[in-house]
């Protein structure tokens, strides 16, 4: 539900019980069991009313004329019945004690059939509607007849029974939904929840003004009412058709004045009756001029505030129809133990929804927020958390561009579930990707990722499989640690579990990671995965292994030999294999389709570190664009590699490569043995050089220098025309 809107919904029940009383809004009844062999027929009044019994205590007998009474206690306890914990209302039977209800058998012992709520239609068997609504209302019962809410023990009942639910709710509008659930319409016939906007969170201090937002309302539905009545006066009743629900007649924003009638109240914490003289200021500040037309005459109204650890949070308004009984002031005590435990709860789900919201932004954070679009692959991904009550968990993926178009690939899960998962998986990450700019074999990136571990502390184990992938060799290099090995899906549809060296995980210490090449042909799927999309309670890790292979298989058959699976359907797929037991653990998915760089649209080249090498490579270069039509190009390229190949040469002590390759951009490497990266500078007016890097950067679609362990690459990028 939005936060913001407001729901008004009729009271739902249970299911009925065969011969019941549909019109019983109290919830329960309290039976003692006649011991009596004997029943005879009371005597009359005058007027034709039967004689009440004397009113028993629970677990005796009361004594009728004409009806023996045993002189030692009952031997039976009395017997609590009702529809649910939640609406349970314990009370003495409605009908003199020996005289069954009209239609029902005399048969000793006999008791009448338990009361449901009155939204249950009436079944066959139960007592004359001018009796049930007699009970219900109050209205024509005889003096010490019980009624609804009256005795001390139902109320006790009643509060346990509706805290209990309340309690039940881990979110904002499950508690304040069992709030108008528990109390329509046991102990009134409709709610309005008021609560501020926006919440405060712990021990936050809100700043301006204390606005309270209509959140839920809640009555008895119109059609279940056998009365007919409604909140709004005679004169002023709509039709039944067009009964105004109750939040249209209320206002739904409202302001607190500081120092104002509303202020006060909320201030006193305490429950009043609407009659009261702080109570009839405060409610048309509360509800709007319109809304004091719902607000019946006398003690059928209750304001409560909402008070929660720290601050009042919102109130809560009681309604009972004018021809019901008014409340009683001990009800103002069954108010105060609603409002304090709503508002204890409220206080609950929103810290429950401020961790989930650091929760899921922590996780949100730790992976990559787009994937790159490096030259020769194409990526895909997905992650799914393991559940509600386990939102951060250590799976992580990332795609990290390299030097010489070619990218890595990673995947990792940190093991737990818990904040600290998280954390340990966001340094794990961000080392891989410092590792992984250095240009090292990946071996040795998972060397350092386990030194880095240990640093972290001596129970941070991870499991991480890291491979870099070279689109102009189409080769794969792989290294893996303790993790479940990747699938390869060729373009004819194949699907095999490529042999990987496990490993150890990281974190164990004292352990070398082995890497081994593989191929890595065009039109290939690679799919990295963590073990919670192939390991569950209900399997283990190499049956998900082998049932994800076929999967992979049957998939690639649909789209046929030669045109493979598009790469999100791919990703759906895969993740529609999971059963309903098989989210023990969050998921990370990372698939790349290797497209590869032809060897027609590569040309490389070697040059000496000498003065002639910047025009030996413009001439290059020149043919190069020729032989690939790309004259347009020309003059751009030759400037820029030009500038570039120079400040190569001029530190260089080895030959310098110089590479173009064709892809959707044409794309200019130049490599030396030096490991200082250069940097964009403001050349001075007097300055002889220093503006070469001012004209890639003003040319050039995007440029930059990348270290490697034997050196480093500077590198740029020209839009084809």
């Amino acid at each position: 539900m939005d936060s913001k809107g407001v729901t008004e919904q009729p009271t739902s029940f249970e299911r009925p019980e065969t011969g019941v009383d549909p019109a019983e809004s109290r919830g329960a009844l309290v039976r003692t069991s006649t011991p009596s062999t004997t029943h005879s027929t009371p005597p009359h009044t005058p007027g034709g009313t039967a004689a009440l019994p004397a009113q028993a205590r629970t677990g005796e007998t009361p004594s009728t004329p004409g009806t023996t009474t045993p002189s030692g206690p009952s031997k039976e306890p009395p017997v609590i019945v009702g529809n649910g914990p939640e609406h349970s209302q314990p009370s003495v039977a409605a009908e003199p004690m020996g005289v069954p209800p009209a239609g029902a058998d005399s048969t000793v012992g006999e008791h009448r059939p338990r009361p449901v709520p009155e939204a249950i239609p009436p079944q066959p068997g139960t007592e004359p509607a001018q009796a049930s609504a007699e009970r219900r209302t109050g209205q024509g019962l005889p003096p010490g007849r019980p009624t609804p809410m009256r005795r001390d023990g139902d109320r006790l009942r009643f509060v346990g029974a509706a805290t209990r639910r309340i309690a039940r709710g881990i979110d904002l509008d499950e508690i304040v939904m069992g709030l108008c659930r528990a109390t329509v319409p046991t102990f009134s016939d409709a709610i309005l929840v008021y609560l501020r906007d926006p919440l405060p969170v712990g021990d936050e201090r809100p700043t301006g003004p204390v606005v309270l937002r209509l959140r839920r309302t809640d009555r008895i539905p119109e059609e279940r009412d056998t009365e007919g009545g409604g909140f709004l006066p005679a004169q002023t009743q709509p039709e039944p058709t067009e009964l105004a629900e109750l939040s249209a007649l209320t206002a739904e924003l409202c302001e607190v004045r500081p120092g104002g009638a509303l202020a006060e109240v909320l201030r006193g914490v305490r429950p009043v009756f609407a009659d009261a003289p702080a109570a009839r200021a405060a409610l048309p500040e509360l509800l709007g001029d319109d809304g004091q037309l719902i607000i019946p005459d006398g003690q059928r109204a209750i304001l409560a505030p909402l008070r929660g650890r720290r601050r009042v949070i919102g109130a809560a308004v009681f309604l009972r129809r004018p021809e019901r009984l008014a409340f009683e002031p001990d009800d103002l005590l069954v108010a105060a133990q609603l409002a304090t435990h709503s508002a204890l709860g409220i206080d609950k789900a929103v810290l429950y929804g401020r961790e989930a919201y650091i929760a899921d932004e922590l996780q949100r954070t730790m992976l990559p927020e787009t994937l790159p679009r490096p030259t020769g692959v194409r990526l895909a991904s997905r992650y799914l958390p393991a559940a509600e009550t386990a939102r951060v968990g250590g799976d992580w993926y990332d795609a990290i561009p390299l030097p010489g178009s070619r990218v890595a690939l990673v995947v990792g899960d940190v093991m737990g579930h818990s904040m600290t998962s998280a954390a340990i998986m966001g340094q794990l990450r961000t080392t891989a990707q410092t590792l992984a700019g250095l240009d090292l074999p990946p071996q040795e990136v998972l060397h350092h990722l386990d030194e880095q571990a240990q640093r972290l502390g001596t129970d941070r184990m991870a499991t991480c499989l890291y491979a870099v992938y070279d689109p102009v060799s189409h080769r794969i290099t792989i290294a893996n640690a303790g993790h479940p090995p990747p699938v390869l899906l060729h373009l004819g549809g194949r699907a095999e579990v490529l042999r990987v060296p496990a490993g150890a995980p990281i974190g164990v210490g004292g352990v070398d990671f082995e890497a081994v090449e593989l191929d890595a042909p065009a039109g290939a799927t690679l799919l990295l995965y963590t073990d919670g999309l192939v390991e569950s309670r209900l399997r283990d890790v190499w049956t998900g292994i082998e049932q994800l292979r076929e999967k992979l298989a049957a998939t690639a058959q649909l789209t046929g030999p030669d045109h493979p699976p598009p790469l999100e359907a791919l990703c759906d797929e895969v993740l529609d294999m999971l059963g309903p037991g098989d989210r023990d653990d969050d998921i990370a998915l990372l698939a790349a389709r290797f497209d590869g760089i032809a060897p027609s649209d590569v040309a490389y080249w070697f040059l000496e570190p000498e003065d002639a090498a910047p025009g030996r490579a413009r001439r290059l270069a020149r043919r190069a664009l020729a032989r690939w039509g790309l004259e347009e190009l020309t003059d751009s390229v030759e400037l820029l590699v030009s500038e570039v190949v120079t400040n190569a040469v001029r530190y260089a002590s080895r030959p310098v490569t110089l590479r173009l390759l064709r892809t959707d951009v044409l794309r200019c490497e130049v490599g030396d043995d030096v490991p200082q990266l250069p940097r964009l500078r403001q050349a001075r007016a007097t300055d002889e050089g220093g503006r070469g890097l001012y004209l890639v950067n003003r040319l050039a679609r995007r440029w930059g220098a990348t270290r490697l362990s034997t050196g480093k690459v500077v590198w740029f990028e020209l839009n084809r025309g």
